[in-house]
């Protein structure tokens, strides 16, 4: 591996994605760095940083090869637990600020998870989840986002974080499980547990199968049961 000077990983960079991976550079890290066919964001030692804004879907490619290849790799991934929702005009100007009633929590990284959860079997690759503050700036384009009256999100922008948690492994997703679950559970257990939709709940328990965390091991009534693995 060699450094590379920044080039279009930086041109193209987004402010969220920029300031995060200022937030978690260290001293000696390189940045911008091609690994096998691939720009990766920081390197320290033998370790590939990769700061993930968007959905892990994106770099489920990148994800595989590189882990393929044996490259030890950390997704770092911030999930904004508190948003404001900032309006600005054609000129730039701040129009509006207001903060969103949107809350994320830590169990949300199952919803990039389901992407690719038996990776997380491996000891070659973590995730680190990033609580954060966050703006989400918003112009208006007639015609688009109509969900939005046409308010559509151009960027967003890191206010502060608040705190990381690191699943080194496949056995940290049992601790982003809520307390009191039943020694058997559903979706429905875990949905009111984490205060999330059914949707989510199911995203849960998909990684939790796929990376040999639970198991089924039954059903309550039309739902499916299943049990921590010890």
């Amino acid at each position: 591996m060699s450094d590379a000077t920044p080039h279009i990983g930086t041109l193209r960079e987004k402010p969220l994605h920029a300031a995060l991976k200022e937030w978690y550079r260290e001293p000696d890290d390189r940045v911008e760095v091609p690994v096998d066919g691939f720009v990766i964001d920081l390197v320290r030692d033998d370790l590939l940083i990769e700061i993930q804004t968007r959905g892990f879907a994106s770099m489920k490619t990148k994800a595989h090869k590189l882990l393929e290849k044996g490259h030890h790799l950390r997704i770092v991934h911030p999930i904004p637990v508190d948003s404001w929702i900032v309006k600005i005009d054609d000129a730039g100007t701040i129009i509006d600020r207001r903060r969103s009633p949107k809350h994320g929590q830590i169990s949300d990284v199952f919803a990039e998870l389901v992407s690719f959860p038996e990776a997380l079997v491996r000891n070659s690759l973590e995730v680190e989840v990033v609580l954060t503050a966050e703006e989400q700036i918003r112009r208006h384009n007639p015609g688009e986002s109509w969900r939005r009256k046409g308010w559509t999100v151009i960027e967003r922008r890191l206010v502060e974080v608040m705190e990381s948690t690191l699943l080194a492994d496949a056995r940290g997703l049992a601790e982003l499980l809520p307390d009191g679950l039943p020694e058997t559970f559903t979706t429905a257990d875990i949905a009111a547990g984490l205060r999330t939709p059914r949707r989510a709940a199911q995203r849960v328990a998909y990684c939790l199968r796929k990376t040999g965390i639970a198991d089924p091991v039954g059903k309550r009534g039309n739902e499916v049961e299943y049990r921590l693995c010890r």
